[in-house]
């Protein structure tokens, strides 16, 4: 079963603080990407914004904080962070806060996770960002931790960077359980987690033969741990478009190449939601 099929990821909430302003302009557009046809929402899980979003002066939400609000201004739409970077959150917490959005949203919650790149925000908040290595060592021991939490309700794990003690997670998902994205497509580590641990993947819109290999890549990850392949969802992830023609081929090039769907990064121009929407239908319905 696809997870979604047309994600629109808000990225940035603009350069202007004006305070509830933000949020009201937020919802109205993630209310209108859900009339589109948008079946999943995403919202970064940063505390700072990158320089491409309009730098650390600009707004930046609290990632769950923000999709509990934004579950009460919704009907259908999934919710997640992409992603919520191993580095940022103890996964204890982290399953606590998915957990806590699911029920809110009578069981829309996705748990985006990945091993986290923005040195920038660490180093500015004092937060440790270590070797991509360990980072991808702690990823794998939280996605244990929170499948545990998840699926079971507690937790015991003894791990190299981890250790939890009969932690219970209540209330429970609304679904028994909550589905997992892995962003990102490196070969070796990340696609074999999104085999080992994820209902989905989201890796970066590229020319469509390389992302026919990721997904081949995927396929044998799969089957090296007895995995289905198609129990996993599989999208692009790609800017808003300035031109739409451009964009429907390239959207088509993509589902040619084996992708379910895609989550496409909110356009500055809220208007413009409707026509992506409308494409996105047509190509992944």
């Amino acid at each position: 079963m696809v997870l979604f099929r047309r994600g629109m990821h808000f990225g940035s909430y603009g350069t202007a603080d004006d305070g509830p302003a933000v949020f009201d302009r937020l919802a109205e557009a993630v209310r209108s990407a859900e009339a589109a046809g948008f079946d999943a929402v995403s919202v970064p899980d940063h505390v700072h914004q990158n320089q491409v979003g309009g730098g650390p002066d600009s707004p930046m939400f609290d990632a769950y904080t923000l999709l509990g609000a934004l579950a009460v201004r919704t009907a259908t739409v999934r919710l997640f962070a992409l992603v919520s970077p191993v580095t940022l959150r103890h996964p204890g917490l982290l399953a606590k806060a998915v957990t806590a959005l699911d029920v809110l949203s009578r069981g829309r919650a996705v748990l985006g996770i990945g091993a986290g790149w923005d040195v920038a925000e660490s180093e500015a908040y004092g937060i440790s960002f270590p070797s991509a290595g360990e980072r991808f060592d702690r990823l794998e021991e939280a996605l244990a931790i929170c499948d545990a939490l998840l699926t079971e309700g507690r937790a015991t794990f003894s791990g190299k960077f981890y250790t939890m003690r009969d932690a219970r997670n209540s209330p429970r998902p609304v679904h028994a359980t909550i589905p997992v994205l892995v962003a990102g497509g490196g070969e070796r580590r990340t696609l074999d987690l999104v085999a080992r641990y994820g209902d989905a993947c989201n890796v970066f819109a590229a020319d469509p033969a390389e992302l026919r290999h990721k997904f081949e890549v995927l396929d044998r990850h799969c089957g090296r741990v007895g995995r289905d392949p198609l129990e996993i969802t599989r999208t692009v992830f790609a800017a808003a478009p300035a031109d739409l023609d451009a964009f429907a081929a390239g959207a088509r090039s993509w589902a040619a190449a084996g992708a379910d769907g895609a989550v496409i990064i909110g356009p500055s121009d809220p208007g413009r939601i409707p026509a992506i929407g409308e494409i996105l239908g047509e190509v992944f319905p």
